[in-house]
Protein backbone atom coordinates (compact mmCIF):
# COMPACT_ATOMS: atom_id res chain seq x y z
CA UNK A 1 0.00 0.00 0.00
CA UNK A 2 2.51 2.67 1.25
CA UNK A 3 4.69 2.03 -2.09
CA UNK A 4 1.32 2.97 -4.24
CA UNK A 5 0.98 6.32 -2.30
CA UNK A 6 5.17 6.95 -3.46
CA UNK A 7 4.60 6.29 -6.87
CA UNK A 8 1.54 8.62 -7.42
CA UNK A 9 3.17 11.63 -7.86
CA UNK A 10 4.68 9.82 -10.91
CA UNK A 11 1.59 8.53 -12.14
CA UNK A 12 -0.74 9.90 -14.76
CA UNK A 13 -4.37 10.85 -13.83
CA UNK A 14 -5.79 7.54 -14.96
CA UNK A 15 -3.15 5.59 -13.17
CA UNK A 16 -3.54 7.89 -9.90
CA UNK A 17 -7.74 7.31 -10.03
CA UNK A 18 -6.97 3.50 -9.92
CA UNK A 19 -4.35 3.52 -7.15
CA UNK A 20 -7.27 6.12 -5.11
CA UNK A 21 -10.54 3.46 -6.61
CA UNK A 22 -7.71 0.69 -5.09
CA UNK A 23 -7.38 2.10 -1.30
CA UNK A 24 -11.02 2.55 -1.51
CA UNK A 25 -11.94 -1.03 -2.34
CA UNK A 26 -9.14 -2.27 0.77
CA UNK A 27 -10.88 0.05 2.99
CA UNK A 28 -14.39 -1.45 1.96
CA UNK A 29 -12.51 -4.66 2.66
CA UNK A 30 -11.00 -3.75 6.21
CA UNK A 31 -14.85 -2.25 7.27
CA UNK A 32 -16.45 -5.84 6.20
CA UNK A 33 -14.05 -7.87 8.40
CA UNK A 34 -14.45 -5.08 11.27
CA UNK A 35 -18.12 -6.17 11.18
CA UNK A 36 -17.45 -9.43 11.52
CA UNK A 37 -14.83 -9.04 14.87
CA UNK A 38 -17.95 -6.75 16.10
CA UNK A 39 -16.15 -3.85 15.64
CA UNK A 40 -18.97 -1.54 14.17
CA UNK A 41 -17.65 2.50 15.33
CA UNK A 42 -14.62 1.18 13.16
CA UNK A 43 -16.48 -0.34 10.05
CA UNK A 44 -18.94 2.65 9.97
CA UNK A 45 -15.93 4.96 9.24
CA UNK A 46 -13.98 3.06 7.30
CA UNK A 47 -16.93 2.14 5.30
CA UNK A 48 -18.00 6.33 4.84
CA UNK A 49 -13.95 7.07 4.06
CA UNK A 50 -13.90 4.26 1.45
CA UNK A 51 -17.24 5.95 -0.67
CA UNK A 52 -15.64 9.46 0.19
CA UNK A 53 -12.67 8.72 -1.60
CA UNK A 54 -14.29 6.27 -4.54
CA UNK A 55 -16.62 9.23 -5.55
CA UNK A 56 -13.94 11.79 -5.13
CA UNK A 57 -11.37 10.12 -7.10
CA UNK A 58 -11.78 11.87 -10.06
CA UNK A 59 -11.16 15.18 -8.58
CA UNK A 60 -8.46 13.49 -6.00
CA UNK A 61 -6.36 12.30 -9.49
CA UNK A 62 -6.56 15.59 -11.14
CA UNK A 63 -5.50 17.75 -7.66
CA UNK A 64 -2.33 17.95 -7.04
CA UNK A 65 -0.54 14.44 -5.97
CA UNK A 66 0.16 16.39 -2.54
CA UNK A 67 -3.73 16.18 -1.75
CA UNK A 68 -4.28 12.68 -2.42
CA UNK A 69 -1.17 11.22 -0.89
CA UNK A 70 -2.47 12.74 2.13
CA UNK A 71 -5.87 11.27 2.12
CA UNK A 72 -4.19 7.97 0.98
CA UNK A 73 -1.80 8.61 3.96
CA UNK A 74 -4.91 8.73 6.28
CA UNK A 75 -6.73 5.49 4.76
CA UNK A 76 -3.59 3.52 5.56
CA UNK A 77 -2.86 4.29 8.86
CA UNK A 78 -6.69 3.40 9.14
CA UNK A 79 -5.52 0.25 7.43
CA UNK A 80 -2.84 -0.65 9.42
CA UNK A 81 -4.46 0.31 12.78
CA UNK A 82 -6.89 -2.11 11.94
CA UNK A 83 -4.17 -4.50 10.86
CA UNK A 84 -2.09 -3.71 14.71
CA UNK A 85 -5.50 -4.77 15.83
CA UNK A 86 -6.73 -7.73 14.34
CA UNK A 87 -3.48 -9.46 12.69
CA UNK A 88 -5.60 -12.98 11.74
CA UNK A 89 -6.76 -12.52 8.12
CA UNK A 90 -11.03 -13.01 8.19
CA UNK A 91 -11.38 -16.71 6.30
CA UNK A 92 -15.44 -16.16 6.38
CA UNK A 93 -17.60 -13.13 6.41
CA UNK A 94 -20.18 -15.10 7.88
CA UNK A 95 -22.09 -13.52 10.21
CA UNK A 96 -25.11 -14.93 12.34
Amino acid sequence: MEENINIISSASIPEREEIIVDFARWLETASQEALVYGERRFAALSANMAEAIRVNADELARDPPETAERVLQQACAMISQFKAAYPHRVLSRSVH
